[in-house]
């Protein structure tokens, strides 16, 4: 797609692309036995996503994309968690590259869309890169793992580690790298979130022009040089708040899923013992209303912490360090949350839920897998956290 094409396209409402994705969710579910077996997305569901603008939610406007808040790209994740939670990571992680694109200088927004808005970028965050810098750029080399939906994607976000010229701590970077100068290894074999095809990606002394870095600390302060022409409020909210929801928030959109098939398979389920029904089993009562009303709390906190967030950047401020780490926090909660119900819903499902063809075995490994994802570990931004409660100095720029 041309960017005059991108352009031409009329942004279609929040609810419009909430509607796209439920009409997706049978065919998700039908599609995810196989995707878990081949160890990648169906190159259909990623043209799928990409006929419907899922992509475009967090893009710049001036590629064509929809520049919609947060909440509403959350709210389509979510969505389509509850079809397969595999495709929905990999939905969100590869389309909030195309925001954090939006921050890197112009020049590199150009080398990506400015042929086709439509590219895709993965990544791999680990600070894995050697980094050697030369003339007009750095040499970079490195192994990265975990660079989920890499198949379908044509750049990736690789990160590293460099000192700060200003402080001499050390500085976190991201460099953007076209395909041609990395390597994918297809190692991804895992009992959650298979589908993903989060595979390895290895770069061997690859020249990255200085305008394809992004830093950290630009991200943490909203300094980022892609703000010279994306001023979009929606650009001015912090890297770690708006990245961490995209591993976070497909966990609440695959319990829901688990909530739907554990109601549908309860209200015809007797049990073998005593021919009870499990509409009688106050223990399987409790356990669907918690459910449904963790899932509720926990998409109001995303969306009051956005709300937030955005009214904050529209003003043309920037949120305290302590509601930021709040809201890190409760986005780290999440997948721990939604692992212990879903656990709880796969006990009570009994022998049905441990054959390998019905899809609650599937979500409970995705959602325990995705709790595996290091910003979804809630214990080190709980001491940081709670340190700064106390009157210690924040040690997290990943906020």
């Amino acid at each position: 797609m041309t960017l005059a094409q991108a352009q031409a396209v009329k942004t279609p409402t929040v609810a419009d692309l909430v509607a796209r994705a439920a009409a997706m969710v049978p065919t998700l579910r039908e599609r995810a036995p196989e995707a878990e077996r081949e160890c990648r997305i169906p190159a259909q569901t990623i043209r799928d996503f990409q006929d419907a603008g899922f992509f475009r939610i967090l893009q710049p406007a001036r590629y064509g994309g929809y520049e919609m808040d947060p909440q509403a790209f959350y709210a389509v994740q979510m969505k389509v968690a509850e079809g397969c939670m595999s495709s929905a990571w990999v939905l969100g992680v590869v389309a909030v590259h195309n925001w954090q694109l939006a921050l890197f200088d112009p020049r590199a927004q150009e080398d990506v869309w400015g042929d086709d808005p439509a590219t895709l970028i993965s990544s791999s965050y680990m600070p894995k890169g050697k980094v050697v810098p030369v003339d007009g750029g750095y040499r970079v080399s490195g192994h990265w793992g975990f660079s989920s939906g890499i198949d379908h994607c044509e750049w990736a976000f690789l990160g590293g580690q460099m000192t700060d010229p200003e402080t001499g701590r050390p500085d976190f970077v991201t460099f953007l790298i076209p395909r041609k100068d990395f390597t994918v290894l297809p190692i991804w074999d895992t009992v959650g979130l298979g589908a993903t095809g989060s595979h390895d990606v290895v770069v061997e002394d690859a020249f990255v022009p200085a305008y394809r870095m992004h830093r950290s600390k630009d991200g943490f302060a909203v300094t980022s040089p892609g703000l010279k022409t994306n001023d979009a409020p929606l650009f001015r909210l912090p890297f770690g708040q708006v990245f961490v929801r995209a591993v976070s928030s497909s966990s609440i959109g695959a319990l829901q899923g688990a909530l739907d098939l554990f109601r549908e398979a309860g209200a015809r389920r007797v049990s073998h013992n005593d021919a009870s029904s499990a509409a009688q089993d106050p223990a399987t009562l409790e356990l669907i209303a918690e459910t449904a009303s963790a899932i509720d709390e926990m998409k109001a906190t995303l969306n009051r912490n956005f709300d937030h967030l955005m009214d904050v950047a529209r003003a043309g401020g920037q949120a305290d360090v302590e509601t930021r780490l709040t809201y890190r926090y409760q986005s780290a909660e999440v997948s721990g949350r939604c692992a212990a119900l879903v656990s709880r819903i796969f006990h009570a499902s009994g022998a049905e839920g441990i054959f390998r063809n019905r899809p609650l075995s599937r979500i409970f490994c995705d959602i325990h897998a995705g709790r595996t994802h290091v910003a979804n570990n809630p214990a080190k931004v709980g001491r940081n956290f709670g340190g700064v409660l106390l009157g210690a100095p924040n040690m997290d720029s990943f906020i």
